[in-house]
């Protein structure tokens, strides 16, 4: 009898521990169906690594790391890449000035620095492929992400500068090595949030110009949360005309775009998804950016062609799932996707009508996703197209920002070594 009474104390004690565990998990959101399927017509379901083009060959270039170690990229034969600036700190994005001169942001690390610069790359060697100037144009920028320059009716030219806090413009002269007068300030951004640590701190801006509208993206204060509505800017795109006049938010739910560009007279956008899924949920993806459209986050993330609920916490103002556009491309969950440029029918069949991302790569650096640049084709299909940055779980370097140059050429950074790379075509 003694023993039967123990046994039934011990399953008891189970099962007030067990009530107590469940108590403590996060809840589901019983106002949510799950999985909802999005009414759009899904254009890519790719889950797994990327991989190379099945119609192309590809071929190894050899480069050492800053410390004298060799690693290869692969590229498309007929292509070359050659590293055409390093010592650049943390690089980000960049733009090419009227007069033909290359200006480069600099972030400097990964803290919330107010030591960010810009510099103006000039005197390109035909031969070695390479810049043999660099001057500073600006300097003391609170984390200096995008930049883009932009002639405006009276055909005056400005140079366009997101910082972590506001967006900027300078008027700028063909010539310039520093600016000729004081910044205009066209917005002001949250400053704070959540350190990386948590998933969150998106501290970057990207600003874009597009038929004589100017594009800013505003990332979260975290991985996932409902924002302040004091702080409805955040995780949006928001348009403004180019004098800072008009401004409105048009895309909301965009929990990191990083890069913009323009497909065809439209825009489109990367997205990071949320980091507490998992491994492989959500995917991160490129969209086209249509006015007035939530893109899911923090309520809801795409897996497979399918938009699902996010149930791994009640949400005070959730949204119906199904209204949540599918991307039009999706690569492998944590890739990072950043820099995204479009190359129309003038370039070779191998770029043709097609965007090349920019994958930075996850920031757990075993699961070897992304540290790429992958290839998105017109119907939304991504393959390979620079390799290399990631062996056996080691990381050569992290791409960023890409500019094409020519239907045949682009530039792209790294910030992990603080490289500049042109690629083109023989």
């Amino acid at each position: 009898m003694k023993k039967i009474i123990v046994a039934i104390l011990v399953v008891d004690l189970i099962v007030v521990a067990g009530y107590f565990l469940l108590k403590s998990l996060p809840q589901a959101n019983p106002n949510l169906a799950f999985p909802t399927v999005s009414t759009s017509t899904p254009t890519s379901t790719s889950t797994v690594p990327t991989d190379p083009d099945p119609n192309l060959t590809y071929e190894e270039h050899t480069f050492t790391t800053n410390s004298g170690e060799a690693f290869s990229l692969s590229l498309p034969a007929g292509y070359t890449i050659s590293l055409a600036a390093s010592g650049l700190g943390r690089v980000r994005f960049m733009d090419m000035s009227p007069d033909g001169r290359l200006f480069v942001t600099d972030m400097k690390n990964l803290s919330d620095s107010p030591d960010g610069e810009i510099y103006i790359l000039d005197a390109f060697n035909e031969q070695t492929k390479r810049f043999e100037s660099k001057k500073t144009y600006l300097s003391r920028l609170r984390n200096p992400n995008s930049i883009a320059f932009y002639k405006d009716a009276s055909d005056k030219t400005w140079i366009y500068i997101a910082l972590t806090d506001r967006l900027i413009r300078y008027a700028y002269a063909a010539g310039d090595d520093a600016p000729q007068g004081e910044p205009e300030t066209l917005a002001t951004y949250p400053d704070y949030g959540l350190n990386y640590k948590y998933g969150g701190w998106h501290l970057t801006r990207t600003v874009y110009i597009l038929n004589d509208k100017v594009y800013v993206s505003v990332g979260s204060s975290c991985n996932s949360c409902e924002e302040k509505e004091s702080e409805s800017v955040r995780a949006t795109i928001s348009e403004m005309n180019p004098d800072g006049t008009g401004q409105k938010i048009i895309a909301t739910g965009a929990r990191n775009s990083v890069g913009l560009t323009n497909k065809e007279g439209e825009l489109y956008a990367s997205a990071m998804g949320a980091d507490h899924l998992g491994s492989d949920r959500p995917e991160d993806a490129v969209y086209k950016i249509t006015e007035g459209k939530n893109y899911g986050w923090p309520y809801c993330y795409q897996y497979q062609g399918v938009v699902y609920p996010d149930t791994a916490q009640i949400w005070k103002k959730p949204i119906d799932c199904s209204t949540v556009p599918l991307a039009f491309a999706t690569v492998p969950a944590h890739s990072a996707p950043l820099g995204l440029a479009y190359f129309d029918n003038k370039s070779p069949d191998e770029l043709k009508n097609s965007m090349l991302l920019a994958l930075h790569g996850s920031g757990i650096v075993s699961l070897g996703r992304g540290y790429s640049i992958v290839k998105i084709d017109e119907k939304g299909n991504v393959s390979d197209f620079v390799t290399g940055f990631w062996k056996n779980g080691v990381r050569y370097g992290r791409p960023v920002g890409i500019l094409k140059v020519s239907p045949t050429s682009f530039y792209f950074t790294d910030d992990f070594s603080g490289r500049l790379y042109l690629v083109s075509k023989e």
